[in-house]
């Protein structure tokens, strides 16, 4: 009878130490998962901003990872900034982009766009010498001989080319036939090209035209008409044919002559 009492004392008896402890850790370790699935999300503050405002994030598993994405993409996602709407260029840089090159036409200077600075520079070519005007046929008795001698001086100086005085006179014979060769159209490119003809009239009683024929030709005595005399730029007689005798007064004629005394 002792020994049924004992046996049945001992299954009646309180739990052992360990036996208690087993329920509480098994519920420390079910609180323990519930706080991991529901604790706070490892990405940074303002990601779920730039995901979208006012979306609820996504339901995560007890790792902190959100369902079906791997830890590192997630990481990398919620780490990177997000990149602004629109980037606009500074102005300075836009306002240099569209503007030209400056041009300019000086050897050495900047260009204008297309050559580049590293590109051959355009020089500005010498100015080609206009034609000089050739006089009609005849003499005009009221014209300044002295002004109109000085003025294709001047020129002559600038452009290079020979001053033809023509002494002659309304009535000569032989003024009008070299008149007709100067109008025809080879004469009259020879004399635009390389000459300033100044036609002088001395068939009147003009003192001061007969003054200007001696200061040319100082030979003096009889004139045979026309007088031609080729001066230089700087005022010197290079011919004078009441010295030398005329050349024929003919195409052929004249023409040698001007050829032989142009510059």
């Amino acid at each position: 009878m002792l020994r049924s009492v004992r046996s049945g004392r001992r299954t009646t008896s309180s739990p052992s130490p360990l036996a208690r402890r087993l329920p509480l850790v098994a519920a420390a370790v079910v609180a323990a998962g519930l706080a991991s699935a529901c604790g706070p999300s490892p990405a940074p503050v303002g990601s779920a901003a730039r995901a979208g405002a006012g979306t609820p994030a996504p339901a995560r598993s007890a790792d902190g990872t959100a369902p079906g994405a791997s830890p590192e993409v997630s990481a990398t996602a919620s780490a990177l900034p997000s990149a602004p709407a629109s980037v606009s260029a500074p102005a300075s840089a836009s306002a240099s982009a569209s503007a030209p090159s400056p041009v300019t036409t000086r050897s050495g200077s900047a260009t204008g766009s297309g050559s580049g600075s590293g590109g051959a520079r355009p020089t500005s070519a010498a100015p080609v010498p206009s034609t000089a005007k050739v006089p009609g046929p005849g003499y005009d008795g009221s014209a300044d001989a002295r002004a109109l001698i000085d003025a294709a001086l001047r020129a002559a100086k600038s452009d290079g080319r020979m001053v033809l005085l023509d002494f002659g006179a309304n009535w000569c014979g032989n003024c009008k036939a070299a008149d007709k060769v100067f109008a025809q159209p080879a004469t009259t490119a020879l004399l635009a090209d390389d000459y300033h003809l100044v036609k002088v009239d001395i068939g009147g009683d003009s003192s001061a035209n007969s003054a200007l024929l001696r200061t040319y030709s100082p030979s003096g005595g009889t004139y045979t008409m026309p007088v031609l005399v080729v001066v230089s730029p700087s005022g010197t007689t290079r011919v004078d044919t009441h010295a030398t005798g005329n050349p024929p007064l003919t195409a052929d004629g004249i023409n040698a002559f001007l050829r032989k005394w142009a510059p």
